[in-house]
């Protein structure tokens, strides 16, 4: 089947995500910065880190599925196990913050952030597979180091905060995951380049395909 239909679904998962994470800000008592920041400053920021998450894999969803054109039912399967792991991050970004970052919430989240580089790692691979040896997303994508930083970064957190624990390994645990934040805010140049390349191809294809009465302008 063709791609649109999964990327509207995705596109509309993400974004009640989006919804959730926000409506659980709460709204302070008083009319002062000091009771924002008191009530609501947590939240702000790991609201923020949630969301600067989720956006990174709405880009990279987005640019991955530029160079598809048809899918089967296993990449289907990939990407609810995908949106399934990014839908929890409402509530383990609400845990975190509503336990002040104690150390089994961060742990979760970190579980949350690896589940999900897993999940997106697997509909990655199925795409190339679908699309045999000479797939433009294998171009793309390359050795993936950026892929195999942020697991290694994830489960260096993980790791962080259960054996060092105590704020020392809970501090260290977030800098991990806001350092894979760092990594992929920044779109990866390679990717953009291979998206324009396919998408002039099928341009020229397009009008190569076309009549020369429909190429013709009209008199």
């Amino acid at each position: 089947m063709r791609t649109s239909r999964v990327e509207a679904f995705s596109d509309g998962v993400l974004a009640i995500i989006i919804t959730i994470m926000v409506l659980e800000l709460r709204v302070p008592a008083g009319h002062e910065l000091s009771d924002l920041l008191g009530m609501t400053g947590t939240g702000l920021l790991t609201y923020l880190l949630s969301f600067v998450y989720i956006g990174i894999y709405w880009n990279s969803h987005h640019h991955m599925f530029h160079l598809v054109h048809r899918i089967g039912g296993g990449v289907l399967w990939a990407n609810l196990a995908l949106l399934f792991c990014l839908s929890l991050f409402p509530f383990t970004t609400a845990w975190v913050d509503e336990s002040g970052f104690a150390q089994t919430p961060v742990v979760l989240y970190g579980v949350n952030l690896l589940g999900s580089a897993l999940a997106y790692v697997v509909l990655q691979n199925m795409l190339i597979r679908g699309q045999g040896p000479d797939s433009p997303l294998r171009r793309a994508v390359g050795r993936d180091r950026k892929g195999k930083g942020s697991l290694v970064l994830d489960v260096a957190g993980i790791l962080s905060a259960v054996l060092i624990g105590g704020r020392v390994g809970v501090w260290i645990a977030l800098a991990c995951y806001v350092a894979v934040v760092i990594m992929w805010v920044v779109p990866d140049p390679r990717i953009d380049r291979i998206v324009r390349e396919h998408a002039d191809q099928a341009d020229s294809t397009s009008a190569a395909a076309r009549s020369p009465e429909e190429i013709a302008p009209s008199m």
